[in-house]
């Protein structure tokens, strides 16, 4: 019988420790030119037409909007971060349809509630659905995402149609991941950094940086001495081989063959990567008879059982289906024999694109200005089957300090993120 490492390299899944992270490196580097160039690329290198140059304001305040799930949040923001009167409530559109100007009054209603307390002249409004961003900072919405029925909306700029209601103004419309980025800044006080990235690992991923290539941003009409903020949609790199598990995984979701990166670090993901190891195992007789049997009843895996399981973790009030599976000593040790890589090579790869975009952003960043890595989300946070974040920065130091003598620094966890970066868009 094979090891399970054998097993596991047999089918194609390539090991933490096997993985050739400067080669992985060069291909995403090259992925982002080709991008850039607006060459056939898996990187769609969307321009976010906002800079980080220049100090935000202290004491400054911004009515600030965050659309991006089935609620939105209003509130007034300051900086250093402090937020005031928040207020959540269901998106337009997530429990039943609504027409244009229903959509629009729910947002107008609550800018109008917040605006009188701010100070800054422009709004902020995170909109995290697929849009098209223009110079202006307005996003025309291509198509709803997660359920949300207001199809009038689709092919609008949302941030004109907004202001007609609100009788004029101006307004910075950014998605969540270009507002992580623009979130470090509000960590940054009298600290120097040299460049910005954001980072999103939660349920999805992606990642936006800074570009500094004076040809790619005057190709956008910008300022060739400054810089621009570049949405990656990292998520859709194709270019890294996935093994027969990720394949077998990809088939059974709802959108087979897009975002194939995302789905081999995300948090929506790795329960089915695991569990299609596990079934393939069983297969080969790897587990008991009994374990083979629940393996087999199982239609599904929630990462967090995977992962609590994987940690010997129980959690309080939630029962896990896998102690019962795997209530045998030696299935429970095969199984997060076969299940540990899963998160393992998540974590690699996490660093290996994240050294890509400090690369491109920020080569040549000293220890005094390192390159300011904003990481949100829960998979890159609370994860409990490896030490996520630390194995992250072990990578980094390796790839990016030693190598390459480029020094980063992962910030403080801003809370409230896309409120923070929507408040910094206005002010900047």
């Amino acid at each position: 019988m094979k090891t399970p490492e054998e097993f596991l390299e047999a089918n194609g899944f390539t090991t933490a420790d096997k993985i050739d992270r400067q080669t992985l490196i060069s291909i995403f580097l090259s992925e982002m030119e080709r991008g850039l160039r607006g060459e056939p690329s898996s990187l769609r290198m969307i321009p976010a037409y906002v800079g980080v140059d220049g100090r935000v304001p202290a004491g400054a305040k911004a009515a600030v909007l965050d659309a991006g799930g089935t609620n939105f949040r209003s509130a007034v923001v300051s900086i250093p971060p402090k937020i005031e009167e928040r207020r959540n409530q269901p998106m337009p559109g997530s429990r039943s349809p609504v027409t244009v100007d229903e959509f629009y009054a729910a947002f107008a209603d609550e800018l109008k509630r917040v605006a009188p307390l701010a100070t800054a002249k422009k709004f902020g409004w995170c909109f995290s659905y697929n849009a098209d961003v223009t110079p202006e900072l307005d996003a025309k919405l291509n198509c709803w995402t997660k359920g949300i029925q207001a199809p009038g909306v689709v092919g609008q700029y949302v941030g004109r149609e907004l202001l007609k209601r609100m009788g004029g103004g101006t307004i910075a419309v950014v998605n969540d991941t270009v507002a992580t980025l623009l979130a470090a800044k509000a960590t940054e006080g009298d600290r120097t950094y040299s460049s910005y990235l954001g980072f999103i690992l939660g349920t999805g991923t992606n990642t936006a940086y800074v570009e500094k290539n004076a040809n790619i941003t005057k190709l956008h009409g910008l300022d060739p001495d400054g810089s621009m903020i570049i949405n990656a949609e990292s998520g859709s790199m194709d270019k890294i081989a996935r093994s027969k598990f990720d394949e077998a995984m990809d088939q059974k979701q709802a959108d087979p063959g897009h975002n194939p990166f995302e789905k081999m670090i995300a948090g929506a993901y790795l329960g089915g990567i695991g569990l299609e190891i596990w079934k393939a195992a069983a297969k080969e007789g790897m587990f008991s008879a009994k374990a083979a049997a629940g393996i087999g009843g199982l239609g599904a895996l929630e990462t967090i059982d995977f992962d609590n399981f994987c940690a010997a973790f129980k959690k309080e009030g939630r029962e896990n289906p896998l102690d019962d599976i795997f209530a045998g000593e030696d299935d429970a040790k095969m199984a997060r024999r076969l299940g540990m890589p899963v998160f393992e090579r998540a974590a690699v790869l996490t660093a290996v694109h994240l050294a890509a975009f400090c690369i491109k952003s920020g080569e040549g960043a000293e220890a005094s200005a390192p390159i300011a890595i904003n990481a949100d989300g829960s998979t890159y946070y609370k994860t409990r089957a490896i030490r996520f974040d630390a194995t992250v920065r072990r990578e980094l130091d390796d790839m990016l300090v030693r190598r390459r003598n480029i020094h980063y620094e992962i910030t403080p966890q801003v809370e409230d993120a896309p409120l923070v970066g929507a408040a910094i868009a206005a002010m900047l």
